[in-house]
């Protein structure tokens, strides 16, 4: 019962799709959230336009629904101002990469103590199945009926050119991994990136040849397997966590050198 306080079930259901990723990953949050305790007293949700933008009308927690591509700049204003307060980005690969891609490459460089959840199911799902920028070249869409042109653009690189910075790598068959995921993600003191593979079934898995989002889901069972522990680089279809650095300002003075750092968010 202390989950689904974390969420205004008084609303359901939903207004996603059915077989809609987004739900999966609204459930793992919510979980980890009441395992930290997080409430809305101490946690501050930013959404961005999108399928995604609407988590945080579904949980019980002060959000800002904002422009679109504009959650990161919110988000780190938010946190400067209350540093106090975890801020939770919760966004789709289009909102992020894209129209906010150039807000998503200074937070990077910025490293604010946030951290970013990304619904990656890689096109522009409410929009009607558009290319996006994490689209697989030669994917069949409606705005690109021979094939996506471009390569996707690899997430893992940008967030990873910041040293202290956290990058994760999961699906949403895989629960409990993602669980961890974003659980260490929200402890981490800097930037920490949740890249979470999620499929879009009415608007691009039948377009590329699944039946059903079950069989969208299975696929990432089959595809995507797990990186050897203590990996630095993910390659595709492969989960993980490549964890950077602790920030400097992260660790406490401790008075002996090698005294264990406090990885924790406020």
């Amino acid at each position: 019962m202390a989950v689904k306080d974390k969420l205004k079930t008084d609303l359901f259901p939903t207004i996603w799709c059915p077989g809609c990723g987004i739900g999966l990953i609204m459930q793992q949050l919510a979980t980890v959230m009441d395992d930290l305790g997080l409430d809305k007293l101490n946690t501050v949700l930013i959404t961005g336009i999108g399928c995604t933008g609407r988590m945080g009308a579904y949980m019980n927690f002060e959000s800002v629904y904002t422009l679109h591509g504009r959650t990161l700049p919110v988000a780190e204003a938010i946190k400067m101002v209350r540093p106090e307060l975890n801020v939770i980005v919760v966004s789709g690969d289009g909102d992020t990469a894209s129209i906010g891609g150039n807000h998503l490459l200074h937070s990077i460089r910025r490293n604010p103590n946030i951290t970013v959840i990304c619904n990656n199911n890689e096109i522009y799902g409410l929009t009607g199945g558009q290319t996006g920028p994490t689209t697989p070249q030669g994917t069949n869409t409606i705005s690109s009926p021979a094939g996506a042109t471009y390569s996707p653009i690899n997430l893992q690189g940008l967030v990873n050119t910041n040293p202290n910075s956290y990058y994760a790598k999961t699906t949403v068959y895989h629960q409990g991994p993602m669980r961890k995921a974003i659980k260490e993600a929200i402890e981490w003191p800097g930037f920490a990136f949740v890249d979470v593979a999620s499929q879009c079934i009415e608007n691009n898995g039948r377009r590329i040849g699944f039946s059903s989002a079950n069989d969208m889901l299975q696929s990432y069972r089959t595809e995507y397997k797990a990186a050897p522990p203590g990996s630095t680089h993910l390659e595709p279809h492969q989960t993980g966590i490549v964890k950077g650095q602790v920030p400097a300002a992260a660790v406490p003075d401790t008075g002996p050198a090698g005294a264990a750092p406090d990885n924790g968010k406020n």
